[in-house]
């Protein structure tokens, strides 16, 4: 039998195992249940994909995005591994045929969400399944107190009832005590083990600037950086402003957020992971996929809504174990707008009961009816109908999206057809005058049959993949096609889909989930409240900080965040450095920037010994940021 070590050299082609991988991997071998707390870029897969691939059976798998699941199910098929994800728009009898194979057809993984579980077909097919592992993966969505929870989580412990001896991992990255107390509990499993890995990033510095010119800010903070960068904004039409305003200063970046085409997605993905570009400018829909390893400088434009997103959007810095920096960018009217942005995008119970009537309205559902109907979504138009603000009505869609009223899907996806109409002579004559693009015809031709004769479906994906093109160039191919005349080709874009999982009752749909909104409002709020204390901290390490909130014992301060470096300034450089201010201002008046070049002193020192020398009177301000003796 082959051990862990060897089915990790085989299919990931490591020599050794990341962290506390290998006890978790260990215990599940042993059938242990197991809760395992590992932080971002810890390598959560591999301790169930490992010990699934150890044992005859299925490892069933219960994952919170649609991105994960075809993320993961991917990486698996490319290194040859039999797995399939239920996404959503499965067809019953291709649903059917699936399950099936997942009992009969030696499928080793089976990916999906929990309310793909909660399907009486799935339930009868898992029950019939040779399950060998089940893994509940983002676990601390499982938990009312969790930055993300969803209700339908808890339905994850019935696979325990079915399967009564396999053993079951819950994993997460970012779960306070209380959060995985209400884990366990909720799984069943409340005398489980739990192997907690330290949260502890020695190698990411936690920093926070506070600058009211943030772009300035942002290209002295990447002009030192030598790998890649991500820097996360709060808006798409920042992503594009700020990735534009990099590219002026003569530093490669691209843009990348929710609306972006699915294809438009993957290119730039694949780009940066191939370092076409070195800078990323993102909203948090960039996550999943992302595992770069030289990324060695992380930005936080505006602030975040919790100390968890913080902390995994961050861990994505220092992957390969070298010196990475995480730098928050603050300033009052930023945190003053920040707070307004989140009380004012917060919806109360009778909102949310507004929201549901008008959407009923919106796309007319009758009283009774609308269950299992799918809708294509324009939230822009939706609250241009209505006189709402956007923001408010996403996270009310969010909320009753986790609490199982509807189910939106934000993934870009392209329904893609094709007619060719011109004679086959014609075509023949298009393909010698565009050689470039005559694979990715041959390859329909080869893929679709019937093309000619009706309107067919297809797949940019299967078609880029088979012609060895990237999705962008088929695209381009089938509409130049179709400019010329030879063909009539659709490509319609759906940013968001809406799917209702009940039927119209209007408050008596929303009134047995009143109590997990109120509660789930309230936990929002208080991990908002962290955020900002986080962000106004001046006196505490902030990794001991951060370790604090993740209930881990704090050690030793780091020395490398703003509020240690500030400290080390105090007791030790801060004479010489007022003593260089000072014979450099005997020369000429000069700004901070200019003083920060000629003193080679970072920024944070700086600022505190130009403070002392203006309280004590030794310098002046002259004009708008100008000092002089």
């Amino acid at each position: 039998m082959a051990s862990p070590l060897d089915v990790l050299k085989k299919y990931w082609g490591h020599t050794q195992f990341k962290g506390l991988q290998e006890p978790i991997i260990e215990n599940i071998i042993q059938k242990n249940d197991v809760l395992a707390l590992l932080p971002t870029g810890g390598g959560k897969s591999i301790c169930f994909q490992i010990p699934a691939l150890l044992n005859e059976g299925i490892c069933v798998v219960v994952s919170p995005l649609v991105a994960l699941i075809q993320d993961q199910v991917e990486s698996l098929k490319q290194k040859g591994l039999k797995a399939v994800g239920l996404t959503r728009g499965i067809p019953p009898n291709q649903l059917d045929a699936l399950l099936d194979n997942c009992i009969y057809g030696n499928y080793k993984f089976l990916y999906l969400s929990p309310e793909r579980l909660q399907q009486p077909l799935v339930q009868e097919r898992i029950k019939k399944m040779p399950v060998n592992l089940i893994a509940i993966d983002e676990a601390h969505c499982i938990s009312e107190w969790g930055h993300d929870f969803r209700p339908a989580y808890r339905q994850c412990e019935v696979l325990k009832t079915w399967h009564t001896n396999v053993p079951l991992i819950a994993l997460t990255a970012t779960a306070t005590q209380r959060v995985a107390g209400d884990i366990l509990d909720n799984l069943g499993i409340p005398h489980s083990l739990v192997i907690k890995d330290s949260f502890k990033r020695t190698n990411i510095h936690f920093n926070i600037k506070r600058k009211e010119d943030k772009r300035y800010t942002v290209n002295t903070i990447l002009e030192k950086c030598k790998k890649s960068a991500i820097i996360y904004v709060r808006s798409r039409k920042e992503t594009v402003l700020l990735s534009k305003q990099l590219n002026q200063s003569r530093m490669t970046s691209n843009f990348f957020h929710g609306g972006l085409t699915s294809f438009e997605k993957k290119d730039r993905l694949s780009d940066w992971l191939k370092n076409e570009f070195k800078i990323m400018v993102a909203t948090n829909a960039f996550g999943m996929g992302v595992d770069k390893a030289d990324v060695d400088t992380v930005v936080h434009y505006n602030l975040p809504d919790s100390i968890e997103n913080y902390y995994q959007e961050a861990g994505r810095g220092g992957r390969n174990g070298a010196q990475a920096q995480a730098v928050m960018l603050v300033n009052e009217n930023d945190i003053e707008r920040a707070i307004s942005q989140f009380y004012n995008s917060l919806p109360d119970l009778s909102y949310i009961k507004s929201i549901y009537k008008k959407l009923m309205g919106f796309f007319q559902i009758a009283y009774n009816e609308g269950k299992d109907e799918s809708f294509n979504f324009e939230l822009n138009a939706f609250c241009n109908a209505y006189g709402l603000y956007p923001s408010k009505v996403y996270t009310t869609l969010k909320i009753l999206d986790q609490n199982g009223i509807i189910s939106l899907s934000e993934m870009s996806k392209e329904l893609n057809s094709i007619q060719l109409v011109s004679k086959k002579d014609e075509l023949f004559g298009w393909l010698k005058k565009y050689k470039g693009m005559a694979g990715v015809v041959q390859t329909l031709l080869r893929t679709y049959g019937g093309v000619f004769e009706f309107e067919t479906k297809i797949n940019l994906t299967l078609l880029a993949k088979k012609s060895n093109q990237k999705e962008r160039f088929v695209d381009q191919t089938l509409k130049q096609l179709a400019k010329d005349g030879l063909a009539h080709y659709n490509s319609e874009t759906q940013d968001v889909q809406i799917m209702f999982l009940t039927p119209r009752e209007d408050d008596k749909t929303v009134y047995p989930i009143a109590e997990n909104i109120e509660k789930l409002i309230q936990t929002k709020k208080e991990k908002f409240k962290a955020m900002l204390h986080y962000a106004h901290n001046t006196k505490k390490c902030r990794t001991n900080m951060l370790l604090d909130y993740f209930g881990e014992k704090a050690g030793e301060p780091c020395g490398t965040c703003d509020i240690c470096i500030s400290k080390l300034v105090h007791k030790t450089s801060l004479k010489e450095l007022k003593q260089e201010i000072r014979d450099a201002l005997k020369i000429d008046d000069k700004s901070s920037r200019q003083l920060a070049n000629e003193t080679n002193q970072s920024e944070m020192e700086l600022l505190y010994a130009i403070r002392e020398l203006l309280e004590d009177g030794e310098i002046r301000l002259k004009g708008k940021n100008s000092y002089g003796i």
